[in-house]
């Protein structure tokens, strides 16, 4: 085997070894060639055909140096890949090679032949390739709004059969800061800086990696007249925001084959006035969010290893024997992981045409893993807990499916329900996902309306018969690739980023169609994801970065117009937070839109990982865990008429539910040093304790009077203010005008 895939697996931040990188080359820059090859095969070579402007052709040959073979971004990192990236290293060698910077429109046409040890030799077709080249073209861009565009900075790079992307500059004020561009986790104001726009699943570390779930090619400028944009499209961007030269915002995206209009190739909008006049202006264009029943505002309760009906029930009795209020808890392990659409353990006659089933075609063995499912929605229905099940957009593939699993895949191949890639002759074939997470699984293309109501038709028992209020619709970031084909006929390039908002969508649209509220939970999302929902942050662990770089995560987001927004407060991955840790991040959830713990599958190992709060007050040995944990949730369930208020208000203004300082203080250059303040709602602002080890925090607090919701001790506003924050509060302060509205909430027998 010898293979050679110019667009690679379509990860966007690293390059598979078999790969042309860049995919499109650009004049004057190298390029690298790379196959990967079976054991058997050695010393690969590549035969190029190099043809310049005036029609010369030279003939090269070029011998291609062993590397070790990577695929899909994964690394050999002792991690959760180390056993399959071990085996990939084993069965396939890379080989590479690097050409000198082409000259404009120069094309390349090349292919690989290697030498088999009994002495044959193996070769790919031919490829080819023309150097790309960047020229002004100011008819590009289409501008929406207010002119900002620097003019005679608007190029486009085309490789002589098409356009691939434009380039072009707005101009920076010294005084401005750029915020916003989706959920974000390294920044609130993201001047000096470079980012991108594109649907990724950067499993933890985000602030890090500086990867996010939910992008969008949105963006506020503040501290001057007040602006905004907007980049109309759902292919990727990038931007240079003021780090290669301070003045300028550099934004570079891709653009498709076809212009838009005459020579436009790309739509820009301007918004103008204050940020919450901004985001109103974008969401009349986005979509804004749909109201919410009143329980997603009290907290949520996940644990990856409830896996059984008796392991639910018992944490749930706990929660009730504890007096510790919860509005719902989220299902993860509950499904057959095959269908996603049978428990596991129910027993039932498949459906060979991949039909749905109904509630009366199942048996739950009495000593299976859930062997009431209705009878424990009741149960807890009658708690007034709400019941949202996990759900995966793939059909797995890997091991071979069987029964209901099986037919399904059949059923979508054959009537056509999938997601498409082009094969190496031209013919499209169903999509494999490329992640690395259910690897191999097939596709349902639910940007379609006739598929999605497939996918989702088999989900409706779950619903109507079981009582099921909504679902958590994980894992929207698997479609790779540029080649991809929708069948609405967009190609990946444009349809990838939106294929979360659908996937959301979907479900919401169910939920909707038997009465009921389209509340699903999802980590995924681009532009239009506003109006589809709840979002959580993603995987994260329980350290205090983390814990910070989530809050930056859902003051970005809420800058862009998601309204229902959370996290796992204090992680869910790794080992347990410490008690402190745990309860500064509860804390501050009490005061951002959705309030959940989660924690991962460690296969019921003990000591067990569950972000309890008997489980970690157990695991600290601090016993005032669950006491402290109790009050932060009776609080939470005291503010839920004020949250559900305040989110009508957000989706009729505009202003965000959990929003930045910057939102209602748009000259005070103070509050961009407290970054992790906000607003919830008009009337209080938050100021979470971030640090370890401390126990009193110093907030900002900006125009205006203000009232400590603790001590209802008043203060005149812009300053900075210490006060005592222990670990059963964070500090909080209330506008001076809404204080006699707002104490009961925090003194309630004052």
């Amino acid at each position: 085997m010898i293979r050679h895939k110019p667009f690679g697996s379509g990860h966007p931040y690293v390059d598979d070894t078999d790969q042309r990188s860049p995919s499109h080359p650009v004049a004057g820059e190298p390029v690298t060639l790379g196959v990967r090859t079976s054991p058997e095969l050695t010393d690969v070579i590549c035969e190029l055909e190099v043809t310049g402007r005036d029609g010369a052709v030279t003939k090269l040959i070029q011998t291609l140096e062993r590397v070790p073979a990577a695929s899909r971004g994964q690394v050999i990192d002792g991690g959760h890949l180390a056993s399959a990236q071990a085996k990939l290293a084993r069965s396939a060698s890379g080989w590479q090679v690097t050409l000198a910077p082409a000259e404009p429109q120069t094309t390349y046409k090349y292919r690989f032949t290697a030498q088999t040890r009994s002495g044959g030799t193996q070769k790919t077709q031919w490829f080819s390739h023309t150097a790309a080249t960047w020229a002004a073209a100011s008819q590009a861009v289409n501008v929406i709004g207010a002119d900002r565009v620097i003019a005679d900075s608007v190029e486009v790079l085309h490789d002589g059969v098409r356009p691939l992307r434009v380039r072009f500059a707005l101009p920076l004020a010294l005084n401005e800061r750029v915020t916003g561009f989706g959920e974000r986790f390294d920044a609130l104001d993201h001047r000096g800086s470079k980012l991108d726009a594109v649907v990724f699943e950067q499993y933890k570390s985000q602030g890090a990696k500086r990867k996010t779930y939910l992008p969008m090619p949105f963006a506020h400028v503040v501290g001057g007249d007040g602006w905004g944009f907007h980049v109309e499209t759902s292919r990727r961007t990038w931007y240079d925001i003021g780090a290669s030269d301070e003045n300028r915002l550099v934004i570079e995206a891709e653009v498709g084959p076809e212009p838009l209009n005459g020579d436009t190739l790309l739509n820009l909008r301007f918004f103008e006035g204050t940020p919450t006049a901004v985001l109103k202006s974008f969401l009349s264009v986005a979509g804004s969010a749909k109201e919410l029943p009143d329980w997603v505002f009290k907290l949520w309760a996940s644990g990856n290893e409830w896996n059984t009906q008796a392991e639910v029930m018992r944490q749930m009795d706990r929660h009730r024997d504890t007096g510790i209020p919860v509005g719902s808890v989220v299902v993860e392990a509950w499904s057959d992981e095959s269908t996603f659409t049978a428990f596991r353990d129910a027993e039932y006659e498949p459906s060979p045409d991949g039909s749905p089933h109904h509630l009366s075609d199942f048996t739950f063995p009495e000593h299976g893993a859930w062997p009431d499912p209705k009878a424990m929605v009741d149960d807890l229905h009658a708690r007034d807990i709400r019941v949202v099940l996990w759900q995966i957009p793939l059909i797995k593939m890997r091991p071979h499916p069987q029964g209901q699993a099986r037919f399904d895949a059949e059923a979508a191949i054959r009537d056509g329900r999938l997601i498409r890639e082009e094969a190496p002759d031209g013919s499209l074939r169903p999509y494999r996902n490329r992640g690395w997470w259910f690897p191999l699984s097939l596709m349902p293309d639910l940007t379609d309306p006739e598929a999605a109501r497939w996918w989702t038709e088999k989900r409706r028992y779950l619903v109507e018969e079981i009582g099921i209020d909504g679902f958590k619709t994980d894992g929207g970031e698997h479609a790779w690739g540029e080649e991809l084909q929708y069948l609405n006929g967009m190609r990946g390039d444009e349809g990838n980023n939106l294929f979360p908002v659908a996937y959301a969508k979907a479900y919401g649209d169910l939920l909707e169609s038997a009465g009921k509220a389209p509340v699903t939970f999802s980590r995924a999302g681009f532009t239009g994801s506003q109006g589809h929902g709840a979002f959580w942050a993603g995987d994260e662990n329980s350290t205090w970065d983390a814990f910070r770089w989530s809050l930056f995560a859902g003051l970005s987001a809420s800058a862009c117009g998601v309204l229902y927004w959370g996290w796992d407060f204090a992680g869910f991955s790794g080992d347990v937070p410490s008690a402190e840790l745990y309860l500064r991040s509860a804390a501050a959830a009490v005061f951002v839109p959705i309030m959940q713990y989660h924690s991962e599958f460690n296969h019921h190992r003990k000591p067990s990982r569950d972000r309890t709060p008997w489980n970690i007050q157990e695991r600290s040995g601090d016993q005032t865990v669950i006491p402290v944990f109790r009050e932060l949730v009776e609080l939470r369930e005291r503010l839920v008429p004020y949250l559900a208020a305040q989110a009508r208000k957000a989706i009729d203004t505009g202003a965000p539910l959990m929003r930045p300082l910057y939102f209602d203080h748009i000259k005070d250059e103070e509050v961009w040093k407290h970054p992790l303040q906000w607003m919830l709602g008009e009337d209080l602002l938050v100021a979470p304790v971030t640090d370890e080890a401390v126990r009193t925090w110093t907030a900002y607090l900006p125009g205006g009077n203000w009232v400590d919701a603790w001590t209802g001790e008043k203060y005149a506003g812009q300053r900075t203010v210490e006060v005592s924050a222990p670990l059963n509060r964070v500090p909080v302060f209330a506008r001076a005008e809404a204080w006699n509205e707002m104490k009961d909430v925090f003194l309630p027998t004052a």
